[in-house]
């Protein structure tokens, strides 16, 4: 039996240390919380950005993988518009026969990047990505193992190797498209509360209402990722606020590079800082126990089967800690 817990992890680099370093600690999370229970580990796509080593996340799935036993491990996501439907199939194939009943695939339609990277990705092609997903969506489940109609000039190709299982299919989303497409699509859902805590219940309540099965016998299932620290250390906690804080603000103005840890000890520490932090729902962090709680209540109001922890930007040993205070504080 495994919790009902993911982790989804950007792979963050931290200051000083190499791309290496990252990835090896990367395999380190996902050993530790396969060891604590959890059922799946998951990282993101993001491009053009020297704080993370996500860029490749296919690639990243295998070799997490290859060195864990037992969980789930996946891309969360894949961004559709990225990528050739076909060749995403072919990946994920190979995934499926290298390590059978443990890979999973979640995509979504946002480029993960800037507006120049995403023109970069896509060759320069003039797309528009939200009238373009729906069918790309439909040619990847076709050539994952639904199948194209005998007339469909795509019938004669076969997306190899070819396997007897398909992944565990999720729909990302931050806003309202992803879990109604999901629902009428009869995929799973993820909602980014750690994105948009103020639409996350509602839509994933809407999900569960309005799922439409694909195959006979489908049941909804749905995720909830939230952005979650466990600690006693209160100073750890503050920490982990403001590192979230002046991440948005560095995105916000256009820079990719790692926090230092002084400049984010200092953030915490500044009064100005200190006058925005409210307990309003969007970050859950605090003792393992509180935590928890507000987790599994979270979960309850949202009607989803897993709850899937986002813990970026502290250094990886306090990451490590949390995940495991929270394995060990979730209610069995």
């Amino acid at each position: 039996m495994t919790l009902p817990l993911a982790v989804l992890d950007f792979v963050g680099i931290e200051y000083g240390e190499s791309a290496h370093s990252a990835l090896e600690g990367a395999v380190g999370i996902a050993r530790a919380v396969e060891a604590a229970g959890y059922r799946r580990y998951w990282v993101s796509e993001h491009h053009n950005m020297r704080s993370l080593a996500c860029s490749a996340p296919e690639i990243l799935t295998a070799h997490v993988a290859a060195h864990t036993d037992t969980i789930r491990v996946g891309a969360a996501g894949i961004m559709l518009p990225n990528h050739a439907p076909f060749k995403v199939a072919e990946v994920f194939r190979t995934l499926m026969a290298m390590h059978p009943g443990r890979i999973d695939l979640a995509l979504g339609r946002a480029p993960g990047t800037d507006p120049l990277t995403a023109h970069v990705l896509r060759r320069g092609l003039r797309l528009d990505p939200g009238a373009e997903f729906p069918g790309q969506v439909g040619e990847l489940l076709a050539f994952l193992g639904d199948g194209f109609p005998a007339e469909h000039p795509y019938a004669p190709l076969v997306a190899a190797p070819v396997v007897d299982e398909m992944p565990q299919l999720f729909m990302l989303g931050s806003s309202a498209y992803g879990p109604r497409f999901a629902a009428v699509n009869g995929l799973s859902a993820v909602f980014a509360h750690h994105m948009s805590p103020d639409l996350a219940v509602e839509e994933l309540r809407s999900y569960r209402r309005d799922f439409t099965p694909r195959n006979e016998g489908d049941q909804p299932y749905s995720a909830i990722s939230v952005l979650a620290f466990a600690s006693d250390d209160a100073d750890a906690v503050l920490e982990f606020r403001a590192g979230w804080a002046l991440t948005m603000q560095n995105l916000a103005r256009g820079i990719r590079e790692p926090l230092r840890p002084e400049q984010v000890r200092e953030h915490a520490q500044s009064q100005a800082f200190r006058r925005t932090v409210t307990d309003d729902g969007r970050i859950l962090a605090g003792e393992a126990k509180h935590v928890v709680e507000r987790l599994a209540e979270l979960k309850e109001q949202a009607q989803t089967d897993e709850v899937v922890i986002v813990t970026p930007v502290l250094d990886r040993t306090r990451r490590t800690a949390s995940f495991q205070e929270l394995a060990q504080a979730w209610p069995v």
